[in-house]
């Protein structure tokens, strides 16, 4: 696993909080293989109006915007989607309806857990399987319907290809301080598992 963060901070406080960033990143990492079949899947949107470019291959959305892809889910006040040459989508979502924020939910491959984050603007690329969320980004893993982790920051970014969170601070973070924070469940154990025999 491979750890990402900006060692360019001089003051001892913000090397800790980074630090602390990336072992709640560690920690989140291991739990973040999305749905592989997502990157294949049909892009379909909803929205109050959408402005559509076939020669350059951009498309606008606005207003209570939903997009689905796989089992992606993008919900925002205006989307933009790029489509390259090669194919790959891309989308910056920005606004939305949970407090002005845009909201990204995705299911992790093979089992009942998923991985949701909101920002002011969040960055989607087919290509690299990448989201970014930017200024008051949040992420969570829900395992079920239960909430297990959580990091806060100024800006998340979640790689599903090397399964790598980066959460850094500043001024626009969620947390409070402009600082990073986290909250991290234990996996259950198989031995402690409901129904377990002793």
């Amino acid at each position: 696993m491979t750890l990402n963060f900006d060692h360019t901070h001089r003051s001892t406080r913000v090397r800790v909080a980074v630090l602390a960033a990336a072992c709640v990143a560690a920690a989140l990492a291991g739990y973040a293989r999305a749905e592989k079949a997502d990157r294949n899947k049909p892009l379909n949107f909803a929205a109050d109006s959408a402005k559509v470019d076939d020669l350059r291959q951009v498309n606008i959305l606005i207003g209570n915007v939903e997009i689905t892809k796989g089992s992606i889910l993008i919900r925002a006040n205006q989307v933009e989607v790029r489509q390259s040459p090669e194919g790959y989508q891309s989308a910056v979502a920005t606004g939305g309806p949970r407090n002005g924020r845009a909201y990204f939910r995705q299911k992790r491959e093979g089992i009942d857990e998923y991985i949701e984050g909101e920002a002011e603007r969040l960055e989607y690329d087919g290509r690299s399987d990448t989201v970014k969320l930017v200024n008051q980004a949040i992420m969570r893993r829900f395992r079920g319907p239960t909430l297990a982790d959580e990091v806060a920051g100024n800006t998340i970014t979640y790689d599903n290809t090397t399964e790598v969170f980066q959460v850094v601070g500043g001024p626009s973070s969620a947390a409070a301080s402009g600082r990073v924070r986290g909250v991290l469940t234990p996996k259950e154990s198989p031995a402690s598992a409901p129904g377990d025999a002793r």
